[in-house]
C-alpha cells in the first residue's frame, strides 16, 4: 500500500482529507473527500429552551456565526408565531450581508486568489496570503479593508463581531444607532468602490483555465424572491441539471424534496433529491437560479458572467466568479439599506409569548449555500429534536466526485506531485467548504491527501 500525505493546512476551514486508491498500474481506481470528525450540535441543543438556539448555534463556527444565528431566529419566529416588523427584518438582512461581505472577501482574496494570481504550481510557502501580499500588496490591503467593513457591520447590528446575539424571536433586541449608521455608510461607500475595482481583476481570473475540470452534473438549489437574488427572504427554488424548475419550498416542506444520507468513507452527511439525483447549493447554484441580482453593478457583472458561462453552468471553478458577484451585490445592498435613516427606527421586534407551533424551520442563504435549521419543541418550548442541514453537506457529493475527476487527471504512474495535489485541493476550495459547520468538530485544520495502492 502506497501512501502520500500532504500538509500543512491548505486554505480550507476545518479538518478534511482526500484518499486516493490506485490499481496495480498506478492509475486512480477511486478517490474520496473524507471527513472523520463527529457532528454534535443537534444533540447539544436537545433540552435547551428554543429561545436559546439563536445564542447557542453561532458557536458552531467562527466563520459562519451570523448565518446560524439568523436561521435559528427565523425558526423561533415560527414556533412563537411572530413576524418581525419591517425595521427588524431589515436589520436581520443587514446582519447577514455583513457576513457575506466578510466571508466572500476572505475566501476570494485570501484563500482562492493565490492559486490563480501566483500559479497553482507555485511553492506552497509562496502560494498563500502572505505570498499574495508580497506579490500584490494593493489587493491585500483592499481585501483587509472590505473584511473590516463586514466585521464592523456584524458588530454594529449583531452586538458582537464574531458570535452575534441580537436576533431573537420576533426581531432584534437592539436598534442601530444613528452614529453607527453614519460610520457604516462611509465604510460601505469605500467597500463598494473596492468591490467594483476588484471585479475588473476577478472577471479575468479564470482566463486560460479549463473550467470544466472537476465538473459534476447536478441540479441546483437556492433562495430567490420572484427571480430576484435574495439571501434572507423568499422560497427556495430547485432546478434540474438543465435548468428546469423542479419545485420550491419555504419551510418544513423541504422534506418533500431533499433527504440526508451517509457513506461509509466519511462522517460528514450527504444530501440528495428525494427519489434520486443530486444538487448543489451556494454562489454557483444561486446565480444559476436567479434572473437578476437587483443592484446596478452586480447585475452588470452577472451579464458578463453569463456571456461566458451561460444561464446555467456546471463548472465548479465558476463558483469563484459567482462568489465575487455576490460580494459585489452584498456591498451594494448593504449601502442601500444603510442609506435609509429608517434603519435606525425603534420598531424592531414583535413580542413573543407562548409556543404556537411545536415545529419551526428557519431557512436562509449562508455564504456557502442554503442553511436549514429544523426544531421540534414541547409545549414549554424545550427543544426535543433538532436537525441542521448546512451547505457543505449538500455540496458533499459534488466535492467528492470532483476530487475523483481531478485525481484521475493529475495522478501519473502512482505519483502525486505538489502541484498536482494542489489542483485537487483547488476543486475543494472552489466550494469554500466549512467543515466546522458541517461536523461541528474541535481540533486540527489540515487537509490530508493520501494515495493508496490496492492489494
Amino acid at each position: 500500500m502506497k501512501e502520500i500525505t500532504i500538509s500543512p493546512v491548505t486554505r480550507i476551514e476545518g479538518h478534511a482529507g482526500v484518499r486516493i486508491y490506485l490499481n496495480d498500474r498506478g492509475e486512480v481506481d477511486s478517490a474520496h473527500f473524507q471527513v472523520v470528525e463527529l457532528r454534535g450540535f443537534e444533540k447539544f441543543l436537545v433540552g435547551a429552551a428554543i429561545e436559546e438556539a439563536p445564542r447557542i448555534t453561532p458557536r458552531i463556527c467562527g466563520i459562519c456565526p451570523s448565518a446560524h444565528h439568523l436561521a435559528a431566529a427565523k425558526a423561533t419566529d415560527r414556533i412563537f408565531g411572530v413576524t418581525p416588523p419591517a425595521t427588524g427584518k431589515n436589520l436581520r438582512e443587514l446582519l447577514g450581508l455583513g457576513q457575506f461581505v466578510h466571508s466572500h472577501a476572505l475566501h476570494f482574496f485570501m484563500l482562492a486568489a493565490p492559486d490563480f494570481i501566483l500559479s497553482p504550481d507555485a511553492p506552497p510557502e509562496v502560494r498563500n496570503v502572505v505570498g499574495l501580499a508580497r506579490h500584490s500588496p494593493d489587493i491585500a490591503r483592499k481585501a483587509i479593508t472590505v473584511r473590516k467593513f463586514g466585521q464592523r457591520l456584524t458588530e454594529a447590528v449583531g452586538g458582537k463581531p464574531i458570535h452575534p446575539a441580537n436576533a431573537l424571536p420576533g426581531g432584534m433586541s437592539a436598534p442601530l444607532t444613528e452614529g453607527k449608521r453614519a460610520e457604516l455608510v462611509t465604510m460601505a461607500d469605500e467597500a463598494l468602490g473596492i468591490a467594483r475595482e476588484g471585479w475588473e481583476i476577478a472577471k479575468n481570473l479564470l482566463d486560460g483555465v479549463d473550467t470544466e475540470i472537476g465538473a459534476v452534473r447536478t441540479g441546483f438549489m437556492g433562495m430567490t424572491n420572484h427571480g430576484l437574488y435574495s439571501t434572507y427572504d423568499g422560497p427556495v427554488a430547485m432546478l434540474d441539471p438543465d435548468g428546469g424548475r423542479i419545485g420550491s419550498f419555504s419551510g418544513q416542506d423541504y422534506t418533500n424534496f431533499i433527504e440526508e444520507y451517509s457513506e461509509d468513507w466519511s462522517y460528514l452527511k450527504f444530501a440528495r433529491l428525494k427519489g434520486g439525483g443530486y444538487y448543489r447549493v451556494g454562489p454557483l447554484a444561486r446565480l444559476n437560479i436567479v434572473e437578476r441580482m437587483g443592484t446596478e453593478h452586480a447585475d452588470a457583472a452577472l451579464a458578463e458572467y453569463r456571456e461566458r458561462f451561460g444561464t446555467v453552468t456546471q463548472a465548479p471553478l465558476a463558483y469563484h466568479l459567482a462568489r465575487y458577484i455576490e460580494f459585489l451585490a452584498s456591498c451594494e445592498r448593504a449601502k442601500d439599506l444603510l442609506a435609509d435613516p429608517g434603519i435606525t427606527g425603534s420598531g424592531i421586534r414583535t413580542p413573543a409569548g407562548k409556543v404556537v407551533n411545536r415545529r419551526g424551520v428557519g431557512i436562509i442563504e449562508a455564504p456557502r449555500g442554503t442553511l436549514i435549521h429544523d426544531y421540534t419543541v414541547n409545549d414549554a418550548g424545550i427543544i426535543e429534536k433538532c436537525n441542521l442541514i448546512v451547505a457543505t453537506c449538500q455540496n458533499n457529493y459534488a466535492i467528492d466526485r470532483g476530487v475523483e475527476d481531478m485525481a484521475r487527471r493529475v495522478v501519473k504512474n502512482g505519483t502525486l506531485t505538489e502541484g498536482a495535489a494542489n489542483r485537487i485541493e483547488m476543486i475543494i476550495r472552489a466550494y469554500d467548504p466549512c467543515i466546522s459547520c458541517a461536523t461541528h468538530a474541535i481540533g486540527r485544520m489540515p487537509l490530508r491527501i493520501e494515495c493508496m495502492r490496492r492489494t
